[in-house]
C-alpha cells in the first residue's frame, strides 16, 4: 500500500457472500498454515493489546496466522495493530470498509490460508491452549465446531456489574456455553471457537445480512445439516462486558432484534427461554393500559420478575460475601438495573425485530409442538 500507510498490510474487499465461493482459490496466494485466526476490530483501543497478547501467546504445535480485520476505527486501534505487526510477522491487517462483523469475518476467511479457522474477539482473553484444544478435538472427528465457555470478567465499574449478572442463570438464560461445564457438552451455538475450513466453505461463511447474532445463524445452518457443536471446558474464554449501561442497552437491543430474525429463518433454533424477555416487555407495556384485567395480570408478571431479581441479587451478595474476592456493595446494588437493562432491551428489541423481519410464527409453533410432546 506504499510507505504512507506504514508497514501494515491492508487489504480492502467488498466481501459479498458471492465471494465466499472463491475462498479456496484466494487462500492459495500464500504458503498454507495450520490455523488462521480471524479477529474483527473496531474502536478497540482499550482492550486490543491485552486480547492480542493472549492470542499471540497460543501454545500450538503448528503454524498460525492472525488476521485482524480493521473497521476504520476512530481511536488508536490501527496504530496498535501496526505495532503488533512490526513485532510479530504472523500478524496481518485487513480492511473492512463496511464496518460490519460478518463482512469482516468473510473478508478474513477469503484471505485465510489455514486448514482450520478460528474466530477470536478483541474483547476477550483466551487461555494459551485454546487453539490446541480446539484443533485436537476437531481432528478426532464427529464435530463441526468447537468452542469454550464464555465467562464474563469485569474491567471497570459497569463491566464488573454486568459480569456479576452474567454469572447467574437470570443473566444468561438458557445459553449453556455461558457457564463452564465439567466435561464437553453439545450446544446449540457457541462463543467464537474453531471450525475446519471445509465446514465454513460448505456453508459459504457468515451471512452478511446478520449484523448481529451471526454466529447463532451460522450454527443453525451447521446443525440443520447434521453438524455437531461442542463446548469444551478447557477452552474457557474470558469475555470483557461493556462498561456502560447505555452501551449494554444498545448491545442487548441488537441481540433481541436479530434473535427474532434468526428465529424466523431457523425455527428450530428458538428456545422457550427466548420468550421470557419479550413477555416481560409486553407485561411492562400492558401494565399501563386502561384494561383492568389485563393490567392486573401484567403487573403480577412484573411482580414475579422483581421478586426473581431481588432473590438473585441477594444470593449474589451472600455468595460474594463468602468469597475471598468480595464484590463491591455498589456493584451488587446495581444488579437490578443491569438485569432490567438486559431483559427489557432484549425483549423490546425482539419485538422490534418481529415488526422489522416478521413474527417468527414457525418458531413459536415449533416450541408449542415440543412442549406438547
Amino acid at each position: 500500500m506504499g510507505r504512507a500507510r506504514g508497514t501494515a498490510e491492508v487489504v480492502s474487499r467488498s466481501a459479498s457472500r458471492d465471494a465466499v465461493s472463491r475462498f479456496s482459490r484466494v487462500a492459495m496466494r500464500g504458503e498454507p498454515v495450520d490455523v488462521s485466526v480471524l479477529t474483527p476490530v473496531l474502536n478497540e483501543e482499550a482492550h486490543i493489546r491485552a486480547a492480542a497478547a493472549t492470542m499471540l501467546a497460543q501454545r500450538f504445535d503448528g503454524s498460525i496466522e492472525f488476521l485482524f480485520i480493521h473497521g476504520r476505527s476512530q481511536d488508536r486501534t490501527l496504530e496498535i495493530l501496526r505495532e503488533l505487526q512490526r513485532a510479530d510477522p504472523r500478524v496481518r491487517i485487513l480492511e473492512n470498509p463496511r464496518q460490519s462483523t460478518p463482512v469482516a469475518l468473510n473478508i478474513g476467511l477469503a484471505e485465510a490460508r489455514g486448514e482450520y479457522v478460528a474466530r477470536m474477539d478483541a474483547h476477550t482473553l483466551y487461555p494459551e491452549g485454546y487453539l490446541a484444544h480446539g484443533v485436537a478435538r476437531l481432528r478426532r472427528g464427529d464435530v463441526a465446531h468447537v468452542s469454550g465457555p464464555q465467562v464474563a470478567q469485569g474491567d471497570g465499574p459497569w463491566s464488573r456489574r454486568v459480569a456479576l449478572a452474567l454469572d447467574t442463570r437470570l443473566g444468561t438464560g438458557g445459553a449453556k456455553f455461558r457457564h463452564a461445564p465439567e466435561t464437553e457438552i453439545e450446544v446449540d451455538s457457541g462463543f467464537t471457537g474453531v471450525w475446519p475450513r471445509s465446514v465454513l466453505e460448505a456453508h459459504r461463511g457468515w451471512d452478511e445480512e446478520w449484523d448481529n447474532d451471526q454466529d447463532s445463524e451460522l450454527a443453525a445452518r451447521i446443525r440443520g445439516r447434521g453438524g455437531r457443536i461442542l463446548c469444551l471446558p478447557e477452552m474457557e474464554a474470558r469475555y470483557i462486558p461493556r462498561d456502560s449501561l447505555p452501551g449494554l442497552v444498545r448491545q442487548y437491543w441488537r441481540y433481541g432484534v436479530f434473535r427474532a430474525k434468526t428465529a424466523g429463518a431457523h425455527p428450530e433454533s428458538m428456545r422457550r427461554s427466548h420468550l421470557l424477555a419479550p413477555s416481560l416487555a409486553l407485561s411492562l407495556a400492558a401494565s399501563v393500559l386502561p384494561l383492568r384485567g389485563l393490567r392486573r395480570i401484567a403487573r403480577a408478571a412484573l411482580g414475579l420478575w422483581f421478586t426473581a431479581v431481588a432473590g438473585v441479587t441477594a444470593a449474589v451478595g451472600c455468595r460474594k460475601a463468602r468469597n475471598v474476592k468480595t464484590a463491591r456493595p455498589a456493584d451488587i446494588a446495581a444488579l437490578p438495573a443491569v438485569f432490567g437493562a438486559m431483559h427489557l432491551a432484549w425483549g423490546f428489541g425482539f419485538l422490534a425485530g418481529c415488526v422489522r423481519f416478521g413474527p417468527p410464527l414457525r418458531a413459536l409453533a415449533h416450541i408449542a409442538r415440543r412442549r406438547s410432546r
